[in-house]
């Protein structure tokens, strides 16, 4: 991962985990490179077996096992890795916990959809939260067991690389139901409870707030533990339960709510845009929730119904409800040409990882919601901020620059889908490039993991770039008309990364 190099990042400051945030090397010092699987590497075992055990040889990395071994979270065993599903503060496994949750949090019913869990170690708890039909976007820092985010991926899970340190996170304002910190060890009452602020900005009105671990009612942590209910208190939110070293709290769903408090907490400035996080710097004052209405739990529709339903955000875009209807009808025709004419295997278990690179109104995840896939969202940081209408349908994504590398392992992905390829390697407005169609190119190479699928839409020209550039890379590769309903004169590679070795 270019961009979470620790022999560089050490480097850095150390204040508020800086040098562990994303670093990425300089135009001229990016690699341009493929990166060969490791030896004995197998294609992966398929979802949903995969949830419980992946291949030893495919990621041949034993600290995990080693060192939280007997906290239950994966063991070695035979040619496997296998998961049975613990984790530190949930020892009994992560079924019990989600059964100790659903006495004070509707977990059922469709009411909560989208959840973040920070530090999440190999995303157990995720895994388990979708047999409920909460999708959950799990992360974690690259730290001394290396491979934790690698092993959820592996696994079937959502889940990336990234670290809560000075910048926002890359989401929207109010994108989640729910979010979770299970041992994640945030001080969210340090910096006048600039971490708590951050959680507040992401969470939904009437959201849920569960923190497990230290300092919630833990030994030789009463100071830090009266500071974090202070923050909690400072915002209004509501306490739900403290049982044992798990608490829960529940946002507001009203105007500003803010109590006198020793941190300083101030509203933030009208001219903050709440949904501007590619980095961009943590903020110390609470975003107002009346910015826009319409997005509260109880408010937006139950799970399913919300994923087909312009959500109120869709509005502040010029004709955003017509935009986002006819863009549903019309990724729905063309996944469909994807499966019967194509001949992608979507809807099969050989596809699981599934990346949307320039993901708009999430109208491709949207089309697939049926089928046993996992799909990252991504919204390109300098187009329209749209992922917290992607939020507001039950999906999840991120935001991120194709002009630097994502922060996921090597070889995630079953498939990578993208269209108008060439546009994120534009500046905004104009037609100059700001990066290389190889170096993009060569970035999804480095996701795709050996027989993955891209498929890759733009005009006759760019595709037949791409094709040229698919052939260094070693993909097989085929050039499409796109489906008969569309009227444009696009075309659609679809390519099969090859599995090669040294």
């Amino acid at each position: 991962m270019p961009c979470e190099d620790p022999k560089r990042n050490s480097q850095l400051s150390r204040f508020m985990n800086f040098y562990r945030e994303r670093h990425c090397p300089l135009p001229d010092e990016m690699p341009l490179c493929l990166i060969p699987p490791p030896l004995g590497y197998k294609i992966p075992i398929q979802w949903p077996e995969s949830l419980h055990k992946v291949w030893h040889s495919n990621m041949p990395h034993n600290k995990i096992a080693t060192r939280k071994g007997h906290q239950g979270w994966m063991k070695e065993e035979g040619p496997y890795f296998i998961f049975p599903g613990d984790g530190t503060m949930f020892p009994d496994g992560a079924l019990p916990y989600i059964d100790k949750l659903r006495r004070f949090m509707p977990i059922k019913g469709g009411i909560i959809r989208t959840a973040l869990d920070m530090g999440c170690g190999v995303a157990s708890l995720g895994g388990s939260l979708l047999a409920e039909g909460i999708l959950t976007l799990s992360f974690a820092p690259r730290d001394s067991h290396k491979a934790q985010i690698q092993f959820a991926l592996k696994r079937g899970i959502p889940a990336f690389v990234l670290m809560f340190g000075t910048r926002r996170l890359p989401f929207p304002a109010f994108a989640f139901d729910f979010i979770h910190c299970s041992r994640c060890l945030i001080p969210f009452a340090a910096y006048n409870a600039t971490y708590f602020i951050e959680v507040d900005r992401l969470l939904r009105p009437d959201g849920f707030l569960v923190i497990s671990g230290p300092p919630v009612q833990w030994p030789k942590k009463e100071k830090e533990w009266e500071e974090l209910q202070a923050v909690a208190r400072a915002l209004c939110y509501e306490l739900i339960i403290v049982e044992g070293n798990t608490v829960i709290w529940k946002k507001p769903d009203r105007d500003p709510c803010l109590n006198p408090n020793e941190f300083r907490i101030g509203l933030c400035d009208e001219s903050d845009d709440p949904n501007v996080a590619w980095y961009a710097n943590l903020k110390r004052c609470m975003t107002p929730s009346f910015i826009n209405r319409g997005y509260a739990i109880g408010e937006i529709p139950g799970w399913p119904e919300r994923l087909l339903r312009a959500p109120s955000r869709a509005l502040i875009m010029n004709n955003g409800i017509d935009l986002f209807q006819a863009d549903t009808r019309r990724w729905a025709t063309r996944v469909a040409y994807y499966k019967n004419k194509l001949k992608v295997k979507l809807g099969t278990p050989a596809i699981r990882n599934v990346m949307e690179m320039n993901a708009f109104f999430g109208v491709f995840a949207a089309a697939l919601e049926t089928d046993p896939v996992g799909v990252m969202n991504v919204v390109p940081a300098r187009k329209p901020l749209t992922l917290d209408i992607i939020y507001d349908r039950g999906l999840i994504g991120v935001y991120h620059d194709w002009c630097e590398p994502f922060s996921a392992y090597p070889r995630t992905y079953d498939l990578i889908h993208v269209a108008s390829i060439d546009s994120l390697t534009k500046l905004p407005g104009s037609r100059n490039s700001s990066c290389s169609l190889v170096d993009l190119m060569a970035e999804i190479d480095r996701m795709l993991r050996p027989e993955g699928r891209a498929v890759i839409q733009d005009s006759p020209e760019v595709i037949k770039k791409v094709a040229r550039i698919a052939h260094v890379l070693r993909w097989v590769t085929t050039i499409n008309n796109k489906e008969p309903e569309s009227h444009g004169r696009g075309k659609i590679l679809v390519a099969t990364k090859t599995f090669w070795h040294l």
